[in-house]
């Protein structure tokens, strides 16, 4: 929608309040701008959902494979909504480099990628190839606009906060919704709002302020929350710093987070060559800004003069420790002192600000004649970031120090990294610029220990390669050694002189080149708008294919309760969408349902035995086998199943199939003490039944060989239905307990339900007379 359209809409709901007449928060004007119905009434945030109409959907090549599949049943032309492709996720980062890696890619994939390109041009999506970026840095660079609302089947769709709109992750589900022109569904979030004061001191980071704000918050904290920064701290952040703060909201649980419209994003938009975009939004300045005196659900202080440069981990996002205290505690945790590894780059950190501030880090110890003690990997976020890096001199300076520079693609952060020449065994120290480091995570060794910090921190203990030696303190000299360890002296150390000591100074760099940006990436696929040409495009699937298998739609809800249902699993602790659907390797079966399902749940662990992949098969006494194969088991048999799961299931990244292959294996609930947002949706959107313990400590009452009946449909489903949890002795029947359960589903996600899926019931909306579950 155009801002103008938008202007009109959130007058619509501003006339709707009457009586209220409340100053509205930034967050609330977007979402009002884009309901269903502006002129339906107040919007009731944390009680009611809302129907809402995002100007843009993103997809990334891994789940746009399902997406593109699911939006091949519902039998549309073309997409309601402008709608990308971008091709970032199935390049795996070697030490052979971009060229290689990239080349490698394209051949392995070609099936993939010629699919989704295909697909593009058939149903009216612009394509972006492997190598043109990140989709959360291009978006950021073309799309994304203040006053909009983007969803993306990725968990940091919320990058686009900082260039003032709304952006959020979703499964594809969701997307389709949206692409086949229904309204989308969300549960009406509070907003939180973080007041920053005060500025930042010369070695602080915007990273720092996500990282420390995570450290407060936890990876729960910002469940069912929109932050909204305010106050006059943001006048230190960039554009692209700004969206590195609302990229990692999305480790606190958040929908999203949202910066206000500034003189920094004018500036930004305008390098990008989109001073187009600058005017409009000068016409309507009231949609990108809060009003002044309006209020918040809740409010958090942070003042940035007070904070120091953070690593964060390892193995969870909010594991703080000020670089101050890093040495001690490393010690004490007996964490790998020498690192392997240094990354910088990934969807957070890898603008041109970014690289030209890591870059100036790099001539200081190229001046005092200082040499890499860790391997320094770097990803650049885009084509046209690599490109204009390229054109600056910039790359040219990683190079000599002799930097290894990857593929603008998503990495080693998503687990494309072949470190084949670690042990698996090995523990060891590494430190990125990510915004994730739970275990196994971005080399599938669990025994890697990811710390995140901010891109400069991290390409300066590539100079000292050890944790515990703090690089912003420590003189170093070119002899390799480091003197002291400690504090010294601005006598006693000097930056550019050889065979003497040498401290690192602050970095300095630009939000973007005073050069504008390089040429146009070339080979991306615009919107054909020729219907005629784009009907006789053909999508043609091998039955052989390993890579790719049509969808067949989800049976319907028989209408009962469900009886004898067997626990598959009851899962001990944290649970993230990588442990119920691992990426890494298993990306390349990401558009093969039946392959990659064979991934299911395989790194959760058993609360039983503590171990992975390991669990008891009731159809045989004494058996133990792999998940994925009991799944099936039960599902041949005939015989429904749940998994019982712990606080905060499903948190991480959006990625549908962990929802999508419990489905398809015979899944029919999760029940869980509580869920992660985005997972609870997606459970909902493949007509599985996403149920919390109305006490969480009941968890404790669910044997896992138990036979479980949930039971309260006998009057159909409705929102305000009371169901419980019969557990029953798996020899004798006897009931063992009765426990009742919690859901959030809404009228029309019911319907959903019963329809067998989402993607059924938006099929029956769209043709009536056809029964999509027996196609």
């Amino acid at each position: 929608m155009q801002l103008r359209t938008l202007a009109n809409r959130l007058a619509a709901y501003r006339a709707s309040l009457r009586k209220y007449e409340e100053p509205l928060n930034l967050a609330t004007k977007i979402l009002a701008a884009h309901l269903d119905n502006p002129a339906e009434g107040r919007i009731l945030h944390g009680e009611q959902y809302l129907k809402l109409r995002p100007d843009r959907v993103a997809l990334q090549d891994a789940s746009a494979q399902t997406a593109i599949l699911q939006f091949m049943l519902a039998k549309r032309d073309s997409t309601a909504v402008p709608t990308s492709i971008h091709c970032d996720h199935l390049i795996v980062g070697t030490e052979d480099g971009r060229d290689v890696d990239l080349h490698r890619a394209v051949e392995n994939n070609r099936e993939v990628f010629d699919f989704l390109s295909s697909a593009a041009q058939k149903y009216g999506l612009d394509f972006w190839p492997p190598g043109s970026g990140i989709i959360h840095q291009i978006v950021l660079e073309n799309y994304a606009f203040p006053g909009a609302l983007i969803i993306g089947c990725d968990s940091h769709t919320p990058n686009a906060g900082g260039l003032a709109c709304l952006g959020i992750g979703v499964g594809g589900g969701d997307a389709v919704d949206v692409m086949s022109d229904q309204p989308w569904e969300l549960r009406a979030p509070r907003i939180l709002g973080i007041h920053l004061k005060g500025s930042l001191s010369p070695w602080v980071a915007a990273k720092d302020v996500i990282l420390h704000i995570a450290g407060r918050l936890s990876v729960r904290g910002g469940d069912g929350f929109i932050i909204e920064y305010f106050g006059d701290g943001i006048s230190a952040l960039s554009c692209t710093g700004m969206a590195t703060i609302c990229n990692m909201g999305a480790e606190l649980g958040a929908t999203t987070s949202i910066f206000p419209y500034t003189p920094q994003h004018q500036d930004y938009l305008k390098a990008m060559g989109r001073s187009d975009v600058c005017e409009a939004v000068s016409k309507h300045s009231d949609l990108v800004t809060p009003d002044v005196g309006c209020s918040y659900d809740d409010v958090m202080e942070v003042d940035l003069s007070t904070l120091e440069p953070h690593l964060n981990g390892p193995f969870s996002p909010d594991a703080v420790t000020p670089l101050s205290k890093m040495a001690e505690k490393a010690s004490l945790q007996s964490w790998p002192d020498i690192i392997s590894a240094c990354l910088i780059g990934s969807c957070t950190n890898s603008s041109y600000e970014d690289l030209s501030r890591c870059a100036d880090i790099i001539k200081q110890a190229e001046q005092a004649s200082i040499s890499l003690r860790t391997p320094l990997f770097v990803t650049p976020g885009s084509d046209q970031i690599y490109q204009t890096c390229r054109r600056d001199g910039i790359l040219d300076v990683f190079e000599r120090m002799g930097a290894k520079i990857l593929a603008n693609a998503c990495g080693p952060c998503i687990g494309q990294w072949d470190r084949s020449h670690m042990d698996d065994s090995e523990k060891n120290t590494i430190l990125s610029s990510f915004n994730r480091n739970f275990a196994g995570r971005n080399d599938g060794n669990t025994n890697t220990l990811n710390f995140l910090a901010s891109p400069e921190l991290v390409t300066m203990y590539a100079f000292t390669g050890q944790l515990s030696i703090n690089p912003c303190t420590t003189a170093l000299s070119s002899d390799g050694n480091f003197h002291n360890g400690s504090q010294v002296t601005s006598n006693d150390a000097c930056s550019n002189k050889t065979d003497q000591l040498f401290r690192f100074t602050p970095p300095k760099g630009l939000p973007f080149s005073p050069n504008g940006v390089a040429a146009p990436v070339r080979g991306v696929i615009r919107n054909s708008h020729d219907l005629y040409k784009r009907h006789s495009i053909p999508l043609k699937i091998s039955p052989s294919s390993e890579r790719l298998e049509l969808l067949s739609p989800f049976e319907r809800w028989h209408g009962r309760n469900f009886s004898n249902l067997r626990v598959l699993i009851k899962v001990k602790g944290r649970c993230t969408t990588d442990d119920i659907s691992a990426a890494g390797p298993w990306l390349k079966y990401k558009g093969h349902l039946s392959n990659i399902s064979n991934n299911t749940l395989i790194t959760a662990v058993n609360a039983d035995t503590g171990e992975r992949n390991c669990v008891a098969n009731h159809l045989e006494p004494g058996a133990f086998a792999p998940v994925p194969e009991v799944a099936r088991a039960y599902r041949d048999a005939g015989i429904g199943w749940v998994v019982i799961g712990d606080f905060n299931y499903g948190e991480g990244s959006a990625r549908e199939h962990a929802a999508m292959q419990p489905r398809f294996l015979g899944g029919v609930a999760v029940i869980a003490r509580s869920f992660a947002r985005i997972h609870e949706t997606n459970l909902k959107k493949q007509g599985m039944l996403p149920l919390t313990f109305a006490d969480p400590g009941d968890y404790d009452k669910i044997p896992s060989n138990a036979l479980l009946n949930i039971v309260g449909f006998e009057q159909g489903f409705l929102p305000s239905t009371l169901l419980q949890l019969v557990v029953a002795n798996p020899v004798s029947r006897e009931e063992i307990a009765v426990v009742p359960l919690k859901h959030t589903f809404s009228e029309n996600q019911i319907e959903w339900f019963k329809a067998g899926s989402a993607l059924n019931y938006v099929a029956s909306l769209q043709h009536p007379q056809e029964d999509i579950t027996s196609s």
